[in-house]
C-alpha cells in the first residue's frame, strides 16, 4: 500500500513509520505545519520547528521521501478559534480531540487520497480491528499510553484508511526500538502541552486573544463577592488553584469551581462535594458501533483524555445521549467529550451540554 506517515517529531510516530516501510509499504512522511512560529531555542509543545527538523532526519535515517503540509490556516479556523469560542461560552473544549477530527485525520486523509495514497500511519496508542461490519476502534494495550479517547471522534469511513502499528505496545517497548533503529527521537520527551499554548498558561493565552473580561467570584454558601476573575473563560469547572480568592472559607475547607457564567460574568465556587456528578447529558453523537435507541446499562463512559472508564446506563435517543453513573465523577465540564465503551471497545462519542450540576449548551456548530 502506499501510505502517508504523519511525523510529528516524536518517537512514537517514528516508529511507526519504520515498521510501515519494514512491512513493505510505498511510505512518505509528512510533518504538519499547524502554527507559524520561531524556534527560539527548543520549544515545549509539539509542530515546532525544532519537530520539523527531527521529523525529516528520521525520514533520512529510514530513506522516505519527506514533506511538510502547511495546514496553518485549517488549524486556526477549526482548533483554535474553536478552543477561543467554547471558552467563551463557559465550557471546557478538548483541541486535540477537534484536532484530530478535522486535521490529522480528514484534512490529512483527504489530501492524501487526493494524492493517490490508501492511508495514513500514525503514532497513536489505540487499535483497530476490520470486523464484517466495519473497522472499530479499541483501547491500546498500554493504558498510560491509551489514546482511544481523543480518536473517538473520527468517522469509521477515516478509520478504515488509519494504521496504528503500536497499539498492542508499551512505551518503554517503543523507545527501545527507537534507539536500536538509531533514531533521533529515542530519548526525547513527550509532549503534554496544548501545542499552540507551549508555555502552558491557557488563561494568559485566551486573555491575550479574547482582552480582559473580569467579572465576580461568587460564594455559593454566602452568595457573598470573595474574587474577581479577568474572564469566564480563565477559569473551568473543577479548577482549585489560581482564583485568588480574598475571603478564606468558614469552613477552611478549599473551594472549586463550580459553574461559569459568561452571560453574567460569574464564576460561583464551592466545596468539593458540588463537584460530584451523577448524570451526563450530550449530543451529536458519532457512532463507532451500531447505533441503539434506548437504554444500555453494561457499558462504560469515560470524560476524559485520561480518565477512569465509569459504569453506566446509557440512553440515547436521536441526537441526544444521556449517561446515569454508577458512581458519581468529579468536576466534569460541558464541552468535554463523553465516549462510551463497552469494555475496550469504543461505541461511540458525543459532546456534553449539561450534567445534573451545570448546563451550558452550545451556542455554534
Amino acid at each position: 500500500m502506499k501510505l502517508i506517515a504523519a511525523l510529528s517529531g516524536g518517537v512514537d510516530s517514528s516508529v511507526a513509520a519504520a515498521r510501515a516501510v519494514d512491512e513493505g509499504h510505498d511510505v512518505v512522511g509528512v510533518h504538519l505545519a499547524l502554527a507559524r512560529k520561531s524556534a527560539g531555542g527548543r520549544e515545549r509543545g509539539c509542530c515546532t520547528l525544532d519537530d520539523a527538523r527531527d521529523a525529516r532526519r528520521v525520514a533520512d535515517v529510514l530513506g522516505i521521501p519527506f514533506y511538510v503540509w502547511d495546514f496553518a490556516e485549517k488549524f486556526q479556523e477549526t482548533v483554535m478559534t474553536d478552543f477561543l469560542d467554547e471558552y467563551s461560552a463557559g465550557r471546557t473544549p478538548n483541541p486535540c480531540l477537534r484536532c484530530n477530527e478535522h486535521i490529522k485525520f480528514s484534512a490529512v486523509l483527504d489530501r492524501a487520497q487526493a494524492l493517490g495514497f490508501d492511508g495514513i500511519v500514525t503514532g497513536h496508542y489505540a487499535r483497530i480491528t476490520h470486523g464484517d461490519h466495519g473497522p472499530e476502534l479499541f483501547r491500546a494495550i498500554d493504558p498510560s499510553k491509551d489514546q482511544s479517547y481523543v480518536l473517538a471522534v473520527v468517522p469509521r469511513g477515516q478509520l478504515a484508511a488509519a494504521h496504528f502499528p503500536l497499539g498492542g505496545d508499551y512505551k518503554a517497548d517503543v523507545r527501545a526500538e527507537a534507539a536500536r533503529r538509531g533514531l533521533v527521537t529515542a530519548a526525547k520527551p513527550d509532549s503534554h502541552d496544548i501545542c499552540f499554548i507551549p508555555d502552558g498558561d491557557t488563561a494568559g493565552y485566551v486573555v491575550s486573544a479574547l482582552g480582559a473580561q473580569p467579572g465576580a467570584i461568587i460564594d455559593s454558601a454566602t452568595s457573598e463577592r470573595i474574587g474577581e476573575h479577568r474572564g469566564t473563560f480563565t477559569v473551568t469547572i473543577g479548577q482549585r488553584r489560581g482564583l485568588g480568592l480574598t475571603v478564606p472559607a468558614e469552613d477552611g475547607e478549599p473551594r472549586y469551581v463550580i459553574d461559569v457564567d459568561p452571560h453574567e460574568a460569574v464564576v460561583t465556587v464551592g466545596p468539593r462535594e458540588h463537584l460530584m456528578v451523577h448524570r451526563i447529558e450530550a449530543d451529536a453523537p458519532l457512532w463507532l458501533s451500531s447505533p441503539w435507541s434506548g437504554s444500555r446499562s453494561d457499558v462504560q463512559v469515560q470524560v476524559r483524555a485520561h480518565g477512569e472508564p465509569t459504569g453506566a446506563t446509557v440512553t440515547t435517543n436521536g441526537d441526544a445521549v444521556v449517561a446515569e453513573l454508577a458512581a458519581p465523577i468529579q468536576g466534569i465540564a460541558p464541552g468535554q467529550a463523553l465516549v462510551v465503551y463497552d469494555g475496550d471497545r469504543v461505541l461511540a462519542s458525543a459532546t456534553i451540554d449539561a450534567t445534573d450540576r451545570v448546563r451550558r449548551p452550545r451556542v455554534h456548530t
